[in-house]
């Protein structure tokens, strides 16, 4: 069975990160791409000049057309943008209930710039948090999710995960990739069966736009196939094929993005 995905999030016109970085991992992972757009962005691999987010009730428009006619398998959560349209999408998650909800909790872009309004935190933390089947938070959104300081060592990640999970889904999968001095980056997967770490080589490359959206798309592919463990793990191990890839694009002068079709492209 071929797998039809879901992403509800925004846009890239450069193609690295956020819709367009979804529908390229899901299609590369063998599924079937579907999108619902909650916000148009400005952006390229430099920056982001601005974004407009999209009505909250054309949002559910989008997710409910869906639903109403495709088998949905899987969803995966990106750009939010703003509460009232977190609330629109929670809603409709509540209404049709897929099996399969993997939440990235975009606030902040590679280059810095803020894609959540800070007052809508709370809406993501108490509506969507506890709808989703994994939440896949770097450090600096972890801390932002547990209202503390983004002051992280291996123990303290560590110490984190019960508290992420207290927010109330099924899994964490905590990203250790803002963690300095090692040459590995250790992702950390949580849930009611117990804690795995899960490293990875880093890589030495500036085009490492879109890859907390790459990550959470390929979990999202995989996990109609696959228990939890194992497509976090497979999804990890296509990450890493498409950074250690991306130096063969000349997309951007600022974090490029990474080869989504590694495996595919001569």
């Amino acid at each position: 069975m071929i797998a039809n995905v879901l992403t509800i999030a925004g846009t890239d016109p450069s193609g690295g990160a956020g819709i367009q970085a979804d529908l390229k991992t899901v299609s590369a992972l063998g599924a079937y791409g579907m999108s619902a757009i909650t916000a148009v962005v400005a952006q390229n691999t430099c920056g982001v000049r601005g974004f407009v987010a999209l009505e909250p009730a054309f949002v559910a428009d989008q997710i409910d057309a869906v639903f109403e006619d495709v088998r949905v398998d899987a969803v995966k959560l990106g750009m939010m943008a703003n509460a009232p349209i977190i609330e629109a999408v929670a809603d409709c998650l509540t209404r049709h209930a897929p099996t399969h909800v993997v939440l990235d909790p975009v606030m902040v872009a590679k280059s810095g710039d803020h894609l959540l309004a800070p007052e809508a935190v709370e809406a993501l933390r108490t509506r969507l948090v506890p709808l989703s089947s994994v939440v896949t938070p770097n450090l600096p959104e972890a801390a932002v999710l547990l209202g503390a300081t983004d002051d992280w060592t291996t123990d303290a990640m560590e110490a984190a995960l019960p508290a992420l999970l207290d927010l109330g889904s099924d899994w964490v999968l905590l990203k250790g990739g803002h963690l300095a001095g090692s040459t590995e980056s250790v992702d950390l997967l949580h849930g009611a069966p117990g804690t795995t770490a899960l490293p990875a080589p880093r890589i030495d490359t500036t085009n490492d736009h879109g890859t907390g959206c790459t990550l959470s798309a390929a979990i999202a592919a995989l996990l109609p196939h696959h228990p939890m463990e194992e497509a976090v793990r497979r999804a990890k191990s296509y990450l890493h094929g498409a950074l250690s890839a991306s130096d063969r694009l000349d997309v951007g002068r600022g974090h490029g993005p990474l080869h989504h079709f590694h495996a595919l492209w001569d």
